[in-house]
């Protein structure tokens, strides 16, 4: 029988952490079983029950060998799913991050101003895929009162994706660069998929953040109502060197 998410959840609150690497098997956590180019997870299952998972999340039937198997249609959809549940249960403001550069030094920067005053989490390293944010997600606990979470895209419609998931509540663009230009097609291309991230936050109607000096996301952030500018001049807040 296929688990629903609602269940699945149940059984990941009881666990309390998660694991997609069936050489690092938590114990008592839950092993999900991914799917890539060259390796399937669920091959894997069984060993990673034995290393210490409490129970594995697959979707081949026919590895399923005992009612630690949880079956499912997708795993790495399933792993989504979960964490935009979970992240919906803990109700905090999340701060979102995307850019052609500069995330994760603008992720670190700004984790450090805020966690003298937040208890904080905050995207370790450079998970900031469709397996790191859920990952990201599946670590907060009711003892956060915010969150950083960084996204990165090499296609359009992979931010927009990442906000269904982790539902944010701020957007901060970087920069849109013409560097890495593979996957979008063009430099257009690029500039929609960033800006999938103030599309999402102008329906939320959140707040974002943006480079007054910047004329790309200034002009993609004139439609949302809630935004605060930074940078030089003419803005709301100014840096100035130190």
């Amino acid at each position: 029988m296929i688990m629903n998410i609602e269940s699945l959840y149940h059984v990941f609150c009881e666990a309390g952490a998660v694991t997609t690497d069936s050489r690092n098997c938590p114990s008592g956590s839950v092993f999900f079983a991914l799917k890539g180019d060259s390796f399937n997870g669920n091959l894997y299952a069984a060993k990673a029950l034995e290393a210490g998972s409490a129970y594995a999340v697959v979707d081949e039937a026919e590895v399923v060998r005992s009612e630690r198997f949880i079956l499912v249609n997708d795993v790495l959809r399933t792993l989504q799913e979960l964490a935009n549940y979970h992240r919906k249960q803990m109700a905090m403001p999340i701060i979102a991050i995307t850019g052609s550069n500069g995330k994760t030094t603008t992720k670190e920067l700004l984790a450090t101003a805020l966690m003298p005053k937040y208890k904080l989490h905050y995207t370790q390293g450079n998970f900031n895929n469709h397996i790191g944010v859920p990952l990201t997600l599946l670590q907060l606990t009711k003892d956060h009162e915010l969150a950083i979470v960084e996204m990165g895209a090499n296609h359009p419609g992979e931010i927009a994706d990442l906000c269904q998931i982790a539902d944010p509540d701020f957007g901060i663009i970087t920069n849109i660069g013409r560097a890495h230009l593979e996957g979008f097609g063009s430099f257009e291309g690029v500039v929609k998929t960033k800006g999938e991230l103030y599309d999402y936050i102008r329906e939320k109607q959140g707040i974002v953040f943006y480079n007054a000096n910047n004329e790309i996301l200034k002009k993609l952030s004139t439609t949302i109502t809630k935004r605060i500018s930074y940078g030089k001049g003419n803005a709301s807040f100014i840096g100035e060197p130190i």
